[in-house]
């Protein structure tokens, strides 16, 4: 087991800048995710830590050594890909094997290996199978299994689980933590799923252009996201935006966008008011919006129309017009709400987010 330390990474193919001064430092027996959109640099970054993509600049260690000119079989790395890449004609004790062999290892010493990782797969009766003989989360355990032989200090995984259907993933989710807990190796996972990165992470690294946007335990992010890209990655639904301006009216400071007009509770009025008079951006969860009557209406409430129900059993989603634009609520699965029905909603005084509208930055 060992810390992996990436210093001022960075990759350029010809003129694209593809991973930008990437800094991180994951502590040993930590399980870090790398999560962002298509084309963010987290799989590129995943790479040359892995030694498949050569360094452009920059420094990993892996332990105490720099592994910048090491090749990939001397990094004490496995990786796990999206593509299982089982061998067809091999069974399942082969393919998870077939590295011990490459290396010469004693032929006791394989299948105490082999044995001991398909104990902690749940495989032990699909040894003698072939590849095709399995299911797809089968066919993933064999790989992680193929992996797990190794005993690396590091694991590398690179969209491990975006080849199964949605109720596999789930399951496949829970085993891949129970693995991490259980051999306590440094891992290091790739995913544009944010739900995936939250489930699994002990800290998450959101990325966007090459560029690490912020680093945290994943209720960290959730709750304290540190500019607008994160705060509407993070969360399914998506965080609500409003334009609003900060005014003064009467002593309060208000929020005044297309359909809003909220009074700001006393700590965040004292946050925003060196920010009075400017344009900011106005984030809402929609978990933070609920239901309220006409006559419990308040400074942090608003009209809006309901356009559709998305009844999901354990709640239902609310997708309403306010003003000209458009917002999200997640509200209990007993509420009981119409289409074109007028409803007013208000929003948690503890969970309001501002940024910054150009910087986007949190405030």
């Amino acid at each position: 087991m060992a810390p992996v330390v990436i210093r001022n990474l960075n990759k350029k193919y010809n003129e694209v800048h593809a991973v930008k001064g990437v800094n991180l430092e994951i502590r040993d027996r930590e399980f870090v995710v790398l999560v962002g959109p298509s084309g963010c640099g987290k799989t590129t970054t995943l790479r040359m830590v892995a030694g498949l993509e050569s360094i452009t600049s920059g420094e990993v260690l892996i332990g105490d050594t720099v592994v910048n000119a090491l090749p990939p079989m001397d990094r004490d790395i496995a990786m796990v890909f999206q593509n299982y890449a089982l061998y067809p004609h091999m069974s399942v004790y082969d393919n998870m094997a077939f590295g011990l062999k490459m290396r010469r290892f004693a032929r006791a010493e394989i299948d105490r290996r082999v044995r001991h990782a398909a104990d902690i797969l749940g495989i032990e009766d699909y040894l003698s199978r072939k590849p095709r003989q399995l299911s797809g989360g089968q066919r993933q355990r064999v790989a992680l299994g193929r992996a797990i032989v190794r005993h690396p200090q590091v694991f590398l995984f690179d969209e491990p689980l975006s080849n199964l259907d949605a109720k596999l993933r789930v399951q496949m989710r829970v085993e891949l933590k129970k693995i991490h807990d259980r051999l306590g190796t440094t891992a290091i996972y790739v995913t544009h799923d944010q739900v995936e990165a939250m489930t699994l992470g002990d800290r998450v690294v959101v990325m966007k252009d090459g560029v690490v946007q912020q680093v945290g335990e994943p209720l960290d992010l959730y709750n304290a996201p540190a500019n607008r890209f994160v705060a509407g990655f993070l969360g399914s639904p998506a965080m609500n935006f409003v334009r609003v301006a900060l005014v003064e009216n009467g002593g309060m400071v208000q929020a005044v966008g297309d359909g809003v007009r909220l009074a700001l509770p006393g700590a965040t009025a004292v946050r925003l008011r060196r920010h009075l008079g400017e344009e900011v951006t106005l984030g809402v969860r929609p978990e933070d919006l609920r239901i309220v009557a006409a006559e419990a209406a308040n400074g942090l409430s608003f009209e809006a129309v309901v356009e559709v129900v998305e009844r999901l059993g354990s709640e239902i989603l609310l997708d309403l017009k306010v003003g000209a634009g458009s917002m999200v609520a997640a509200v209990e699965p007993t509420v009981q709400a119409k289409v074109r029905e007028h409803l007013r909603l208000a929003l948690n005084p503890e969970r309001l987010h501002f940024f910054d509208s150009r910087s986007e930055a949190a405030i």
